[in-house]
């Protein structure tokens, strides 16, 4: 990778345990050219992080603790981290903390085209989270981390997905492992799938009974599971009931009610679709005729 980033670490805010596991994460991102850490060197708190600078080629940024109460440390890490912004070529910036006074820092930097990573511990407040393009939590990198509460649930994930698969189908675009994973961050920037007892968001995304992945050479897409007989049985009834209705047709809306009575769990968006509407409309002999109130569906002859 050609991606430079700059590792800025609140040596206040962080344990140095997670050292090892952040440089790892990083490795994924690009090459880390500035790795920073700010504290007072001066205090025995920060000893633990003594031991681990040298081996892992991290420079320490001293920090006297000039006031009781006020926090040097992220002053100084904001002002090294403006420096870069304008003097340096970086992709990124990785911000470790897991204080909310990095918020404005995280927000401004993206601003300006940066991608910013954020790290912190569980604790770290929701404003700093959101203010990062990905948030991953420390704890989630060790190994023998047991997994905290789910933040979002595995039902919101599928919808998420079910939502993103649909949105392309009605654009006839496909949709690809790589943008799944990249629109889940966006929209939940602390996502991550270790967080749900996986390593790879494949195999996470295999586990919902209505999603599926086909692999292609080196392409791999997300869809739809569709049980094939369920459709055609569900195709058939469509048809059979809009035919039978004549030449009113039926109303979308009672037609609806009546394909839930026979299929209890039908969901419109299961077939690729936002709206049951577009959905009754690709029916190659059915039209919608539209008297004004609702919807009706009506039966085209074949010629």
């Amino acid at each position: 990778m050609d991606e430079k980033y700059a590792l800025l670490i609140d040596a206040d805010n962080v344990s140095a345990k997670y050292i090892k596991p952040i440089l790892n994460e990083l490795s994924k991102y690009g090459n880390v050219t500035y790795k920073r850490i700010y504290g007072d060197w001066t205090s025995s708190k920060n000893s633990s992080w003594k031991e681990v600078l040298l081996q892992n080629s991290i420079t320490p940024i001293q920090q006297f603790s000039y006031t009781h109460g006020k926090n040097a440390t992220d002053s100084a890490m904001i002002i090294d981290a403006m420096d870069m912004l304008y003097t340096s070529e970086l992709e990124g910036f990785c911000l470790i903390s897991s204080d909310s006074d990095f918020t404005k820092l995280a927000s401004r930097l993206r601003e300006s085209g940066k991608h910013v990573i954020g790290m912190g511990e569980a604790k770290t407040p929701s404003a700093f989270r959101q203010a990062c393009d990905i948030f991953t939590e420390l704890e989630l990198l060790l190994e023998d981390t047991v997994l905290g509460k789910e933040e979002v649930s595995k039902d919101q994930i599928e919808e998420a997905v079910i939502k993103i698969i649909t949105e392309n189908q009605n654009n006839g675009k496909e949709t690809g492992l790589g943008e799944v994973g990249s629109r889940l961050v966006k929209l939940y920037p602390d996502f991550d799938v270790r967080r749900y007892g996986y390593s790879l968001l494949s195999k996470f995304l295999e586990s919902f009974s209505k999603l599926k992945l086909q692999q292609d050479g080196t392409k791999m897409t997300v869809t739809l599971y569709e049980d094939q007989s369920t459709q055609e049985l569900l195709e058939e009834y469509i048809v059979q009931v809009v035919k039978e209705a004549g030449g009113q047709g039926v109303s979308l809306c009672s037609l609806g009610n009546m394909i839930r009575n026979q299929f209890g769990n039908f969901k419109v968006r299961d077939y690729g679709y936002s709206q049951f509407k577009q959905y009754i409309q690709s029916f190659k002999y059915i039209k919608i005729r539209d008297d004004g109130e609702q919807n009706w569906a009506v039966y085209k002859k074949k010629k």
